[in-house]
């Protein structure tokens, strides 16, 4: 398949002469007199590279480049000049254009500009491809059920997601905090940019203002060369800061700086560094509150919550748990190359009765597991965890306590005696596994 070149130029005997040098290499080159009919070839041929002259009829060719990279983002541009400027150079460039040359002098570097224009086109599609994916992977769509809590929830995140607004997204561990702050990034202006998450809880305040800033190298032991933070990383993106109510105050001072001046200090920096970032945060805890009792500062809460959105507990969405549950079991027979599966009256009867404290990541890591477990076409209530059947038949302790025993031994035999993924499985700790396996006596 032949690479497509498009040539805009007014001069007929040039284009003519240009577009012949240019086929003589192989390439499918397409003519255009002017720039709307250039636009309009550019609208319906996968064009790779433009050479554009800057004098047209009907455009400075300087200022067609921004025109021309709305169609075709990925496209390279050459500007063409008979009277080359270091100005017009230095904006074509600042434009997006891939380099710009004089007419006649540079003719002998035309066809080598072209190739390298043309490899840089092709990579720059295949990340613009890339990027779209994962846009489309993030979207709201992928936000799965239909209740009114979630549909109320989702129609905020749409309206804020258009703007460079700092979000708070609040509500109960595993209902979704990360997928919301995705889908409003990769909805934004901002989607073809770095999206970064972080985890406040996830480090000590000194190593946690270390990975947000950066350093300097001498800024501290073992800082043997600078270090760019992730506020750097986001640049021109958004930050997702999950559980910010765990960050201490002096950090949540600094945070403070960067929302209300996009600046901040690297550790053991005395300069000054600047950083175009959106910020959306998300907690499980009630600012307000921690702020009136001193643990989080008043100034930063009301800074951050210009725009909260509450998304709702499987608790308040009920009739969405089946749709949820449906969808992982799908995700996941697919994941282990099994046949479909059926559900069970009774299974469906208990996942709509579970209290569902960890809310969908508990929902999604019970699917995972019943997947795995499951040696029939249909998924039985005997496949979930024993705390299930707990919440019902809450008066036989003996019974239960078989169930768990069998339950962790399928486990055990599923994972080949792995402990620590049979841990994971079973979502208990490793010390705990090994205390049942004692406590039951099974032979592991």
């Amino acid at each position: 398949m032949q690479d497509n070149i498009l040539i805009i130029d007014d001069e007929k005997k040039i284009c003519s002469l240009l577009a012949r040098i240019i086929e003589l290499e192989g390439f499918r080159v397409f003519q255009a007199a002017n720039g709307k009919e250039g636009l309009r070839i550019l609208k319906a041929e996968n064009i790779l590279v433009v050479l554009s002259d800057v004098k047209l009829p009907d455009f400075n060719g300087v200022e067609l480049v921004k025109e021309i990279k709305k169609i075709r983002p990925a496209a390279e541009v050459i500007n063409l000049t008979a009277f080359g400027t270091i100005a017009d150079g230095v904006m074509a460039m600042r434009n997006g254009a891939f380099d710009y040359i004089t007419k006649g002098d540079d003719n002998d570097k035309i066809i080598p500009l072209v190739y390298r224009a043309i490899e840089k086109a092709k990579l720059s599609g295949r990340l613009y491809e890339l990027e779209n994916k994962i846009s489309r992977k993030y979207n709201f769509d992928f936000i799965l059920g239909k209740s009114r809590a979630i549909r109320e929830a989702v129609s905020l995140a749409k309206k804020v997601a258009g703007t460079s607004t700092t979000v708070l997204l609040l509500g109960e561990t595993g209902t979704g905090k990360e997928v919301f702050a995705q889908a409003i990034h990769y909805e934004g202006a901002r989607k073809l940019k770095p999206f970064v998450a972080v985890n406040c809880s996830g480090f000590n305040p000194n190593l946690l203002e270390s990975e947000l800033f950066g350093y300097k190298a001498g800024a501290f032991t073992g800082a043997v060369k600078d270090k760019r933070g992730l506020l750097e990383e986001a640049h021109e993106g958004t930050i997702f800061l999950d559980e910010i109510g765990e960050m201490s105050l002096d950090l949540q001072a600094k945070l403070l700086r960067v929302l209300e001046s996009q600046t901040y200090i690297k550790v053991g920096d005395t300069q000054t560094s600047k950083v175009n970032v959106r910020v959306i945060a998300a907690t499980n805890r009630d600012l307000k509150e921690e702020a009136e009792q001193g643990r989080f500062r008043l100034d930063l809460f009301y800074r951050l919550s210009v725009f909260s959105i509450d998304l709702p507990p499987l608790s308040r969405r009920r009739e969405d748990i089946m749709a949820i549950a449906m969808h992982y079991l799908a995700e996941f027979t697919a994941k282990v190359n099994k046949p479909e599966f059926t559900v069970s009256k009774e299974f469906a009867r208990l996942l709509a009765e579970h209290h569902w404290k960890g809310n969908i990541r508990e929902l999604k890591n019970v699917m995972e597991r019943v997947v795995i477990l499951a040696d029939d076409t249909e998924i039985t209530e005997h496949l979930l965890p024993f705390e299930f059947h707990n919440e019902v038949k809450g008066n036989d302790p003996l019974n239960m306590q078989e169930m768990e025993k069998q339950h962790i031994i399928k486990v055990l035999k599923y994972t080949r005696g792995n402990k620590t993924e049979t841990s994971r499985l079973l979502q208990i700790g490793l010390t705990t596994l090994y205390r049942k396996i004692d406590e039951y006596k099974i032979d592991s």
